[in-house]
């Protein structure tokens, strides 16, 4: 703290910004700003508008050390990263009734690569000197990086993390032998996938064929990319997928899986596939903890307590412990100097250990800094009332110490390719496997089937 301090004093504030910071320009109330040089917008996504974890750092900001230095940051929409996407670049190409760019928005790579003129963005490099960027974990700070400029700042990451109701698991492992180690790798969870929905088959003789789904993932689309990755090869070929000898180790037995019933294909979040008992293991967004109920209602309507235990990603047997990094950072409108520099005395202030640690346990997110995982995630866990979210802040420590984090790539394309790539696998496992069914559900006509939804997916995007 005192490091961003020192920073933002040797600047000096302007002594009056008051004609360009009228109430009706930033949004704030001329009694909110009242003894402040400064006053800042921010549209973000954390929480809902009256009920935000980062709406009450917010307030301590404004409440300490802000005051101290002149500064207040007004929240103006608390929305969801899409809204933000469309509202800034609406806003960014003058468009008809678009709202004003707010000082800072809460931004992922493809907002800022899809604007038609980045250069109205902070470059943070003029504000966070080399010291204080190397605090960063390298592979947050890195995809940030836009064209050569540091134009998003991390203040909060997720990744993927396996959800597991463990209630459900242990009466499976009670009646077959099934661990939790299994689930380690890729192929062993859906092996356990395909005998999991064999053991709640046979728990109905008399009604064939009604096994349940053990496994839902929020992104296929992830599931290859990062598996490609980490079995050492190139996912990407130019703007659209390379199909490699990796797809043969990643397709065969997730394919098996989904055309047997084992992988829940529905639409919608895995998070609604564990509390409707859908399915029993899904691998998500960390910052999905939110949303995870500890009560499961099943189709009978019956309900049932739960525990939840969280595990790092699976990864492909012989392939490097590797995970797809999520979480978006905060972009900076460019202004005049005095306003630029305040903002980053914000960001500073949030990002710094003791602070961070504080606004992410709140929200199910991992830190920015090093440092905040060495020296105040761990305390920050043990005071956790939460067995689910200890739970989370395990897995985090244990995905932060053994796995590398993959960045995607800035792609024009990466949304449009994502988005048609999630619905069109799903669309033809879901036919794969009513044709499968169809046909008798022989065993000899399992990997054909799988081999021809391959194929379809290679002309399609090869």
């Amino acid at each position: 703290m005192k490091r961003w301090r020192r920073l933002f004093r040797c600047f000096a504030l302007a002594a009056c910004l008051a004609a360009c910071l009228s109430a009706a320009g930033c949004g704030v109330q001329e009694g909110d700003k009242k003894g402040h040089d400064v006053a800042l917008t921010i549209w973000h996504v954390y929480g809902g508008q009256t009920d935000s974890p980062f709406n009450a750092v917010i307030d301590e900001y404004n409440q300490t050390a802000g005051k101290e230095e002149g500064i207040y940051v007004q929240v103006a929409s608390v929305t969801n990263t899409n809204t933000i996407h469309e509202d800034v670049l609406a806003a960014a190409n003058g468009d008809p009734g678009a709202a004003e760019l707010p000082d800072m928005f809460v931004s992922y790579p493809k907002t800022v690569l899809a604007m038609p003129d980045d250069g109205i963005l902070l470059n943070y490099e003029e504000y966070f000197d080399e010291e204080a960027r190397k605090a960063f974990l390298p592979e947050f700070l890195e995809e940030g990086r836009i064209g050569g400029r540091q134009l998003i700042l991390p203040i909060a990451k997720s990744t993927e993390i396996m959800y597991v109701n463990q209630t459900a698991f242990d009466r499976f492992a009670a009646q077959t032998g099934a661990r939790l180690e299994e689930m380690e790798t890729w192929e062993g969870l859906f092996d356990l996938a395909e005998r999991y929905t064999a053991w709640t088959d046979e728990q109905t003789p008399e009604i064939p064929g009604d096994g349940k789904a053990f496994f839902a993932h929020d992104y296929h689309f992830d599931y290859f990319q990062v598996g490609t990755e980490a079995l050492g090869e190139d996912f990407f070929a130019g703007n659209t997928i390379a199909f490699g000898k990796a797809w043969e180790q990643l397709w065969r037995p997730y394919a098996r899986a989904a055309l047997r019933g084992a992988v829940w294909l529905e639409n919608g979040y895995a998070t609604e596939a564990l509390r409707t008992g859908d399915a029993i293991v899904t691998v998500a967004s960390s910052a999905s903890v939110l949303y995870y109920s500890d009560m499961v209602t099943y189709a009978d309507n019956h309900s049932e307590r739960i525990r939840i235990t969280a595990f790092p990603c699976p990864v492909p047997s012989g392939g490097k412990k590797l995970v797809m990094q999520r979480g978006a950072g905060i972009c900076t409108v460019h202004s005049d100097p005095e306003r630029d520099k305040a903002a980053c005395h914000f960001l500073g202030w949030l990002t710094e250990p003791a602070e961070n640690v504080k606004f992410v346990t709140s929200a199910g997110y991992m830190p920015v800094t090093q440092k905040a995982f060495d020296d105040f995630l761990p305390g920050a866990v043990s005071r956790l009332t939460s067995s689910k979210y200890r739970e989370l802040y395990q897995a985090f420590r244990k995905t932060q110490q053994e796995y590398a984090f993959y960045t995607a790539p800035q792609l024009e394309t990466y949304l449009d390719l994502e988005t048609d790539f999630e619905e069109n696998v799903r669309l033809l496992l879901m036919a794969g496997r009513n044709a499968w069914r169809e046909a008798g559900s022989r065993q000899t006509e399992l990997d054909k089937t799988a081999d021809e939804i391959l194929d379809q997916l290679k002309s399609r995007y090869a």
